[in-house]
């Protein structure tokens, strides 16, 4: 049996010692601070206690990290003065003896960065260290500056780096070679290139390395379509790219594997988490304020990069951190009071951070295919497809948002499965296939069902394809699972650090058999299988507490202390669910707080947490812990703890289907997102379906980073996109009115409930209206959950001041059969009539009133309600868990 563990022992010859920069330690707080002098055994600051400025001058004393001297930010004076610079001061030529070799063929792109992954390899001996290198040409005369930075763990080996904003200038003579410098004299052009006053007069060593073959470019645009998955918890992106999609692609990239021609190619992004930086096909959904001193130019970190922050600061900076930005669809407008790690305060809009991180999507791709990119084709969740376009469009006001032949998310998943039939022949010419699709993402689950029919004609495959959202859960998805995790991680730890080495068993909690807790959800309810662990979760909480919104008027070490055991925790609790269902051979997890352990046994998955560290509430005072405990979590603990919430979220939306008899009518049932890889989920599944029906193959590629069905969507949508593109199929899809899983209700003035939207009804089909006297200010409407409670009221303030005269031939043409000519008619004088009704597949319903006056109808400003406020009401991140 397998399970992950918590280790501490780690062998002291695998360490490394750490190196700090200033800046690295004022970011940090007084806690972290603490910690790393703890960790780094610095003597002093145990002989005599020092405060926190003491302990910063001790760690850049003991393990400061040279200052950084590399060109990497645009000065608008720098170019000059660095080539001025080398018309006087390069004088002394030194010979490398063949030592220094650079790639045989290079192209450097105006306005776009270059990194490891371009691999741009460079050998060196050992006279060169990271530095400053100018590339010129036979006339020495500056054309752009580059990085020469080191490979990971790797002698003599070096990569070149460039940032886009740094300046390249092509000349006419293209006979261009490398300057490689001694660190004082890259030093030296460091300084000369930041610094507006005048350096002292220098004798500048240097190598010159020619180049066989470099080339100048500016970025050509393409065609081609961006397909972006922009999800709740993690985004994805690629491209088809045929052999047209620019005039002359990179051969560098094509070499490489970068870019693979007339196929899909998904787009990598950096992760620097971790020592040696990754390339993964999924991006965080998460931005951070890195700077908003200057309001209007705030700047952002994004994904990964916003982990890395985060952990850096031991998740307790100033710096304001956005999860899930996918949820702000109904509310994208909104101003958020910002705040960055140096304590400067600003309003920034959603619209901007939302532009700001697709735009780094679209910036990555560009990056990796070489190529500028004007159309982009955004998913989004069946019920919301209209909203999310439009707001894509007011965010990405200068990209051309793809709409009519655009995929919602289930669409695009279903798509995948029909194209795999296509190539493989699996499909009889005109038969009529049903499927259903459950999309269980980072933050929602949604379930919608398809009718399709492909026909092979003479030209192309004709597909009809009718497709309707059914029901979904705003509030759960992988998240929930992450959560439930991190919730049993703090009751073990908290019975350890209480009891010393002591750990409860999963039975302690929820003691009813594996087999038996289906029946017991359907008898007692999901809550009811919980209730003794939520029990046992707030009495962890009174010794490592975790709700850091109580603690905001708290002392700041406190509230950071509590803070950082939430962020702590659950990022260790979301590192173990992707190692348990990411491979099937990783039956056991555990944590070590270095990088180095011996002895790793097959199924089990040692995982190294740098700066461990836990505050303890004992007797009304903080005690941080570094050590590790010695817990190991196994996959079959795991699965019985989520067991009860899987099967719980597949029996509401399919109880319906199963008991009226629909469900066998579907040959397809498609499973997607990265939380429906779990085989709980599967077996919760066969309670209703036989397993041979579902769709749940996982691929060889799977035991990679990102499993294959988190890029079903995406591949689904480029499929898509390029099979139409190329002739090969001619599509026409109906989207039909999704099932709303709410009602919507008024109280007449005699306090009788009047229902104007019935659960499980469709969306074309809502229609109802209550009547008030015209001058009535406000008109409470309530929505409820499909069992009757209450989900939230929501209030539209009339103003009759701004009711305008019309006819009823206009209201008809506005609202067509939404508002019959029979209900308006019937309005008598002095009243007011609210109409209710769905338009344009809008998730959620419109409010127009409709009054009359002196025999005259007046109408008023037709108001907009979403079901939902975010796309999920359930916030992991809000400090209350």
């Amino acid at each position: 049996m397998y399970s992950y563990r918590l280790y501490t022992n780690g062998n002291p010859k695998d360490k490394q010692l750490a190196r700090y920069t200033r800046e690295e330690l004022t970011e940090m707080t007084t806690l972290q601070l603490r910690n790393i002098c703890f960790r780094e055994r610095l003597v002093e600051s145990y002989v005599n206690p020092l405060d926190r400025e003491g302990m910063i001058a001790t760690l850049l004393k003991f393990r400061g990290a040279d200052l950084e001297v590399l060109i990497r930010k645009y000065n608008a004076d720098g170019f000059e003065r660095v080539a001025k610079a080398l018309r006087h001061y390069l004088l002394t030529p030194l010979s490398d003896n063949g030592s220094i070799k650079v790639p045989a063929r290079m192209f450097l792109y105006d306005g776009l960065h270059i990194d490891k992954r371009d691999q741009y390899r460079v050998e060196a001996g050992s006279g060169i260290v990271e530095s400053n290198v100018l590339l010129v040409n036979e006339h020495q005369e500056l054309c752009g500056i580059l990085n020469l930075v080191r490979a990971d763990s790797q002698t003599g080996q070096f990569y070149f780096t460039r940032e886009a904003e740094l300046e390249l200038r092509q000349t006419v003579n293209q006979q261009y070679s490398f300057l490689f410098f001694r660190k004082q004299d890259s030093d030296y052009l460091y300084r000369t290139y930041n610094d507006s006053r005048p350096q002292p007069p220098a004798n500048l060593h240097f190598y010159r390395i020619p180049v066989a073959d470099l080339e100048i470019r500016q970025l050509e645009q393409t065609d081609a379509v961006l397909a972006i998955d922009f999800g709740t918890s993690n985004t994805t992106a690629g491209a088809y790219l045929d052999n047209s999609y620019i005039s002359s692609p990179c051969s560098n990239d094509l070499l490489n594997g970068l870019v693979k021609l007339n196929s899909m190619n998904v787009v990598a992004f950096p992760d620097s988490t971790n020592k040696e930086t990754q390339w993964i096909e999924v991006l965080p959904t998460l931005i951070s304020i890195a700077d908003c001193s200057e309001p209007k130019e705030a700047r952002f970190h994004f994904g990964y990069e916003a982990l890395m922050y985060m952990r850096k600061n031991g998740y307790s900076g100033q710096a304001s951190v956005f999860h899930g930005m996918k949820r702000w669809v109904n509310d994208y407008k909104r101003i958020e009071e910002v705040m960055d790690g140096q304590g400067n305060a600003a309003a920034v809009s959603r619209i901007e951070m939302l532009r700001a991180y697709v735009e780094y999507v679209v910036q990555t791709a560009e990056h990796q295919f070489k190529c500028k990119f004007k159309h982009l084709h955004l998913s989004s969740p069946v019920k919301l497809k209209t909203q999310f376009i439009d707001m894509f469009r007011e965010v990405l006001p200068h990209y051309k948002i793809e709409s009519a032949n655009a995929l919602d998310e289930g669409m695009a998943v279903l798509y995948n499965a029909i194209a795999d039939q296509l190539d493989k022949d699996r499909f009889l010419d005109g038969e009529e296939y049903k499927a259903l699709v459950i999309d269980c993402g980072g933050g929602t689950t949604d379930l919608s069902s398809c009718r399709f029919r492909i026909e092979d004609s003479h030209i192309s495959y004709k597909l009809d394809i009718h497709t309707s959202y059914e029901n979904g859960d705003t509030n759960f998805g992988g998240n929930n699972i992450t959560y439930r995790i991190m919730q049993f991680m703090k009751i073990v730890f908290a019975q350890y650090y209480r009891t010393g080495k002591t750990v409860p068993e999963i039975d302690s909690f929820i003691d009813i058999p594996s087999q038996d807790i289906y029946r017991y959800v359907d008898e007692h309810g999901v809550d009811a299988v919980y209730r003794k662990f939520e029990d046992c979760y707030l009495e962890a909480e009174r010794l490592i507490p975790t709700r850091f919104m109580e603690y905001e008027n708290r002392a700041r070490d406190e509230y950071h202390s509590v803070r950082n055991n939430f962020y702590f925790l659950w990022e260790l609790a979301d590192s173990m669910k992707k190692e348990f269902f990411r491979k099937t051979s990783i039956l056991r997890n555990r944590f070590h707080d270095s990088a180095g352990t011996n002895g790793q046994e097959n199924d089990l998955k040692i995982t190294a947490v740098e700066r461990w560290c836990l505050a303890l509430l004992q007797n009304g005072q903080f005690k941080d812990v570094y050590e590790a405990p010695t817990v190991e979590f196994n996959i079959k603990e795991i699965n019985q703890l989520i067991r009860a919430d899987i099967y719980e979220i597949v029996r509401k939306f399919l109880d319906e289907f199963y008991y009226d008899g629909r469900l066998q009518e579907y040959s397809i049932i498609k499973l997607t997102g990265q939380s429906c890889r779990i085989d709980v989920f599967r077996e919760a599944l066969k309670e209703f379906v036989p397993g041979r029906a579902i769709e749940f193959r996982q691929k060889a590629e799977d035991a990679d980073e990102v499993p294959e069905l988190k890029l079903a969507c995406l591949r689904g949508a480029i499929r898509y996109l390029s099979a139409r593109k190329a002739g090969i199929i001619e599509a026409t899809i109906t989207q039909e009115a999704p099932v709303v899983p709410y009602q919507l209700t008024a109280i007449t003035h005699n306090r009788h409930e009047k229902v104007l939207m019935a659960s499980h009804q469709r969306l074309d089909q809502v229609n109802g209206f209550i009547s008030r006297p015209m001058d009535v200010a406000e008109t409470e409407f309530y929505l409820k959950e499909s069992d009757g409670e209450l989900r939230r009221k929501l209030v539209y303030r009339n103003k009759p001041d701004s009711n305008r005269a019309v006819m009823y031939e206009e209201i008809a043409r506005l609202y067509g059969h939404h508002i019959l000519q029979e209900d308006t008619d019937s309005i008598v004088n002095g009243e007011v009539k609210f109409f209710v009704f769905a338009q344009d597949s809008n998730w959620g319903f419109h409010v127009v009133p409709v009054s009359r006056q002196h025999e005259q109808l007046y109408i008023g400003k037709k108001e907009f309600f979403a079901f939902e406020n975010d796309l999920s009401e359930l916030d992991f991140f809000d400090g209350l868990k």
